[in-house]
């Protein structure tokens, strides 16, 4: 059955979340379903991915931070043209307002996705809109168990309207190869130095503070050592002077915002990711299908990604000193026993979390709920 599926996103910048709902959306169209995509604020390099793989992409164009109630019925007028079967939003803002908006437009499925274990951010009116408008759509998804437990033990959604669908990665895009790392470290001049690479936004959820003062400690062991930051955000002015204060300039290299992942990724050595709280990072599930072993934080749902001591090492959050032991910990496996935990990484990510079996799920998922209302 051909299907007619509307996706709102809060964004389509460089998160993991953005990352996501395109990959979903792009599948779902090599399918056969036909799938247009909303985000609610200017779509940013991932709109342009988004394009690029001939998804039709339209934006509200609010700006981040400033509700614009206007726009409510530019994206009713829509939605009553279009007719989609499935309504699907990703991330907290664009699901209050999808739940919203189908009050008017009767759309016959609204699922809502959170990305996080957290989608507050220290603003608790987020949680009570939650509650409040729970009854409005059919189901919330959480990309990861422990999450969607979180959710519902806080009431924030009904038990019966709540089900764990992970995120996914591209497994023929994220793969171990030998001639591209090769290259990429000629192109970055990393030479023989043992590299590190963390990927993510400069925001406080990310934790860079954590991560440049357990690498610093660890260089004291190790001071040829070399981190790669690809990204960007509110906070990076603050990390990169940071890094200069503690005079770690010439291990550190800041990249900027790439779309290049895979081939960092290859050019790596292993994985660092010292975020306070997450969901279920996409970029873990990137790094373990490239066969890279990973130190990160025993947060959300990192544990269902990251087998510690198999795959890779997880240490409590917000702790330099546990960083910088697992560092040490890490560089000190011989070269053959990382390969073989980069290894175990992307056999468990083939195994779990391929985008194909991942839309699998939501397209019997879809199906479900659509003929559930048709009863």
């Amino acid at each position: 059955m051909k299907l007619k599926i509307l996706m709102l996103s809060t964004s389509l910048g460089l998160g993991g979340g953005d990352k996501e709902v395109i990959a979903i959306a792009s599948n779902l169209i090599g399918r056969g379903h036909e799938v247009k995509m909303i985000s609610m604020v200017p779509p940013g390099i991932m709109g342009l991915e988004a394009h690029s793989r001939g998804i039709d992409v339209s934006s509200l164009n609010m700006s981040p931070g400033f509700p614009n109630p206007r726009v409510i019925p530019k994206l009713i007028s829509s939605i009553r043209k279009w007719q989609p079967d499935i309504f699907h939003s990703h991330m907290v803002h664009a699901n209050l307002l999808a739940r919203l908006v189908r009050v008017f437009t009767g759309v016959p499925v609204q699922i809502s996705t959170a990305q996080n274990i957290d989608e507050s951010e220290g603003q608790a009116w987020r949680e009570i809109a939650y509650k409040a408008t729970d009854f409005l759509c059919d189901l919330t998804t959480n990309v990861s168990k422990i999450g969607v437990e979180r959710y519902i033990k806080d009431g924030l959604i009904s038990k019966g309207k709540a089900i764990f669908i992970p995120n996914s990665v591209d497994i023929n895009k994220f793969y171990p190869n030998k001639d591209l790392r090769k290259l990429t470290r000629i192109e970055l001049g990393l030479e023989d130095r043992f590299t590190w690479l963390a990927v993510g936004r400069f925001y406080p959820q990310k934790d860079y503070d954590t991560m440049i003062e357990g690498f610093s400690s660890a260089l004291k062991k190790y001071p040829h050592a070399l981190l790669m930051i690809a990204g960007e955000g509110i906070l990076q002015p603050e990390i990169e002077n940071k890094v200069k204060t503690l005079g770690i300039e010439a291990n550190v290299k800041f990249l900027g915002p790439r779309r290049d992942i895979p081939a960092l990724m290859n050019a790596a050595d292993a994985h660092l990711m010292s975020s306070s709280y997450e969901g279920m990072p996409l970029v873990l599930l990137e790094a373990a299908a490239t066969g890279l072993p990973v130190v990160a934080t025993d947060v959300g749902g990192v544990k269902e990604t990251v087998l510690s001591g198999k795959s890779g090492i997880l240490v409590p959050p917000q702790n330099p000193e546990a960083l910088a032991n697992a560092i040490f910990k890490l560089m000190e496996i011989p070269h053959g026993e990382r390969l073989e935990m980069g290894k175990i990484g992307r056999e468990y990510a083939i195994a779990n979390y391929s985008t194909d079996e991942v839309v699998t799920k939501w397209e019997k998922l879809y199906l479900e709920l659509l003929n559930k209302q048709a009863i």
